[in-house]
């Protein structure tokens, strides 16, 4: 892999081994820019503010393509989604309700441990009612009212495939292009690459539906790897304290709170000479983010003032903080404050057993919500310059799992096809991409690999995947591993 000339990685305040002889240059450069971020306002961005496509403000000094998009909102539906009762429609699954799934279709691929020892694998017809919507003639079960109305804004991928056949791997591969726990996620790199374009707020903001998940959720899914840690994930909550420890402390005044951070500064800034370690640069970052933030992050988060017509857009959950659809209205106001990558986590989509119960349940909390906010961003001008995904880390077996009746079945792992989709920033709108077999259990045509999505996602944002790298260790790392390739036929 190339070095890239315009990776952090090559800085004199990085590179430790060279830091005698660029002590100098890379000092006064820091303390420009120390100076410079130090002189910031601590009050929030106001909405609306920002200018069309910017240059980026990170490790990129300019982008390597003309970006379509400026920022991300990826909602990620954890457990994996049954594509085939969603967006998959498969008649001859209902045709051979029943019947065991076919050597021939299968060709010994690997199982679950949780259905390896099955005896049969009868094909399981989706019980839903499938229908056609849009121009693009995309089918959509009964379960996606919602969704259905926004065909035409969408870009449905049924072709998608991964490498990992269990929850963690997979779901790590999906966020961070590794199945191996300690890379960088994708919101860990366009804040690396891409930089802030709101210095009150995190360029990587996270929410997770407050519900209990069916699988853990970690922090490490929305870290920075070994990125500057800067470039972490802020997890948002629910209720008085969105971001944990922020507030001053009992008897600790603003402006006492601003003299410490001051001689804290100073210390630090001592220390930096010493060693020019840019671990005490990011502290010195993360410490003014966070007072900042304590202005920036009450106003950002305040539903308070959204009028009953956008409530009723994202549906009756919105009003309820913590939901999905609460989550989505607090994306699209980040979005609106120039937060870069904004991540919300759903949980519950892993149907081992009672998936025509479960899947309702998880549709009704997100369906309404998913739609009204790619309606509400286009409705504010906000969706041409924001790229909205949304998906799981694999799909569902066309065979049941566990017993199958009339009127209900499981669906095991299935990492050889699953479906997402993506709304907005450049991408082909009303389109549905790729195909997979008659069975629903293999791709046969415009088949992506998570990689390639991925690859597919930075060059929408102006970003060549192949030049976005880091050294670490000895090599040059980078989101889409040693592989990906964009795929054209995405791109609007």
């Amino acid at each position: 892999m190339t070095q890239n000339p315009m990776d952090w990685s090559n800085d004199p305040g990085l590179a430790l081994n060279r830091r005698h002889f660029f002590a100098k240059g890379g000092l006064g450069l820091g303390t420009a820019a120390l100076a410079a971020l130090l002189g910031e306002g601590a009050a929030g961005s106001e909405p609306g503010a920002l200018p069309a496509i910017p240059a980026p403000t990170g490790a990129l000094s300019a982008y390597h393509v003309a970006p379509r998009a400026r920022r991300v909102i990826s909602l990620f539906m954890s457990g994996g989604p049954s594509q085939l009762d969603l967006f998959d429609y498969k008649p001859l699954l209902n045709q051979y309700n029943g019947k065991d799934l076919p050597d021939s279709v299968r060709m010994g691929q690997r199982l679950t441990g949780m259905s390896a020892n099955q005896a049969e694998l009868p094909m399981a017809g989706s019980i839903f009612k499938f229908a056609r919507h849009g121009q693009s003639g995309a089918w959509m079960s009964e379960l996606l009212p919602h969704t259905a109305g926004i065909a035409d804004e969408l870009c449905i991928i049924r072709s998608l495939y991964t490498e990992a056949i269990n929850h963690d791997p997979a779901i790590t591969f999906f966020q961070t292009g590794s199945q191996n726990a300690g890379r960088p996620s994708m919101g860990a790199w366009l804040s690396y690459g891409l930089g802030s374009e709101n210095d009150n707020l995190p360029t990587f903001c996270v929410l997770l539906s407050q519900k209990r998940p069916d699988q853990p959720l970690y922090s490490r899914l929305w870290g920075n790897g070994f990125l500057p840690s800067v470039h972490q994930g802020v997890q948002f909550r629910a209720g008085a304290d969105p971001v944990l420890y922020l507030d001053n402390p009992p008897g600790i005044s603003a402006a006492g709170r601003r003299a410490m951070l001051n001689r804290l500064r100073a210390l630090h800034q001592i220390e930096y000479e010493r060693t020019l370690d840019p671990a005490v640069s990011a502290r010195i970052a993360q410490y003014e983010m966070a007072y900042r933030m304590q202005t920036s992050v009450p106003e950002a988060t305040d539903l308070s003032n959204e009028p009953d017509h956008v409530y009723d857009l994202y549906g009756p959950d919105a009003r309820k903080p913590g939901t999905f659809a609460a989550n989505c209205l607090l994306a699209r106001r980040m979005a609106e404050r120039g937060v870069r990558f904004i991540q919300l986590y759903h949980p519950g989509w892993d149907h081992h057993g009672g998936l025509p119960s479960g899947i309702r349940q998880l549709c009704r909390e997100t369906d309404q919500a998913c739609a009204g906010l790619v309606t509400d961003l286009k409705q504010r001008g906000l969706l041409d310059d924001t790229l909205v995904l949304w998906g799981g880390e694999f799909g569902r077996t066309s065979y049941s799992q566990g017993k199958l009746t009339a009127t209900d079945y499981g669906r095991d792992h299935h990492p050889r096809c699953f479906t997402v989709w993506a709304a907005g920033g450049g991408i082909k709108s009303g389109t549905v991409h790729g195909a997979t077999d008659d069975f629903g259990y293999s791709v046969v045509d415009g088949g992506v690999h998570v990689h390639d999505f991925h690859a597919t996602v930075l060059r929408l944002l102006g970003v060549d995947h192949e030049r976005l790298t880091f050294k670490h260790q000895g090599r040059y790392y980078r989101l889409t591993d040693v592989a990906g390739k964009v795929e054209p036929k995405l791109i609007g």
